[in-house]
């Protein structure tokens, strides 16, 4: 899998280990730092591959003994359970890794950087800026603010960021590119979510950040605290999937947007938009890729013809 060669690089600015290395923003994150001229070490636990630290995370010892063994020069946390729905029906794994697992890292690194979400507000009052107090309206929002304070405690860096999309191994691994069946099908009607705001955000752009945030580490260690990065592009999930549709040059009348929360599904904040000015005065910002170029990069292996790409576009 692309991530996760050995070789060093040209420039090796130290030795950085990423947890969550086979997940979508972690196989995104070992590519950018690597080809910035970092050794990453990939780390892995229930999709670890050959050529990746098999650890759990919530295993104490395991961690000690990594870390020990590694000797990383900075830690990326990627792992997480991200998904609401799933941190309320299972809380106490979620809570082992969203929270526990970051309290061991944090005090196990010379220098963490934890992945956090938008999440840890509540919507009410956008746009939210990195001193804003976090207020989240669900368990998955609250462990992230938990992990968020076990990091801090070290004098870590926080990188929240929103929904992400990216380069998918299966449609599910994002909230943005599992739409791509609903816009696919279009003998079926779909209702879809037209009540949260979201800023879908690929996964590369955040790679780069977080790159940038640890490679200035390097040269000024006061650097630290809480950062946020999104793409600026406001969008329901109805919204995102005629725009996919748009970018397919695909029929879209069967989507149609639902107006109220749909019933049984976890609460969750109505828009959480992040202020990012703290990377933008560091000069650490990147200019995040249009919405619509970056999903036909993503989801054109998803075609039914592959060969669509260079038909439509070359």
């Amino acid at each position: 899998m692309p991530g996760f060669r050995s070789e060093e690089p040209q420039v090796n600015h130290g030795r950085v280990l990423v947890t969550g290395a086979t997940g979508l923003l972690g196989r995104s994150m070992c590519r950018q730092l690597r080809d910035d001229g970092w050794s990453v070490i990939a780390a892995g636990f229930s999709r670890a591959l050959p050529g990746t630290l098999r650890c759990d995370l919530t295993c104490e010892e395991q961690v000690h003994r990594m870390v020990q063994q590694q000797k990383p020069d900075v830690i990326v946390h990627c792992a997480a359970e991200r998904r609401p729905d799933i941190v309320e029906r299972a809380s106490d794994s979620a809570l082992n890794l969203n929270v526990h697992a970051t309290a061991v890292l944090a005090k196990e690194a010379a220098f963490l950087v934890y992945i956090s979400t938008d999440y840890v507000f509540d919507g009410r009052n956008p746009p939210y800026g990195e001193d804003d107090a976090p207020n989240p309206l669900n368990l998955y929002g609250r462990s992230k603010m938990e992990g968020e304070r076990e990091a801090q405690r070290h004098y870590c860096v926080v990188l929240r960021v929103p929904v992400l999309f990216g380069e998918v191994e299966r449609l599910e691994e994002s909230a943005v590119t599992v739409l791509w069946g609903s816009v696919l099908d279009s003998a079926q009607t779909c209702s879809l979510d037209h009540t949260q705001q979201r800023f879908p955000t690929e996964v590369r752009d955040v790679a780069r950040v977080c790159s940038n945030i640890c490679s200035r580490r390097r040269q000024d260690r006061s650097v630290r605290g809480v950062f946020h990065f999104s793409a600026q592009e406001q969008m329901t999930k109805y919204e995102m999937a005629k725009a996919i549709a748009d970018a397919f040059q695909l029929p879209s009348d069967h989507i149609i947007p639902l107006t109220e929360p749909a019933p049984g599904l976890t609460t969750r904040p109505q828009n959480v938009r992040l202020a990012c000015s703290r990377l933008e005065l560091l000069d650490l910002a990147v200019e995040p890729r249009p919405f619509r170029a970056a999903i036909l990069d993503c989801l054109w292996p998803f075609t039914p013809d592959r060969r669509w790409r260079q038909t439509v576009f070359h």
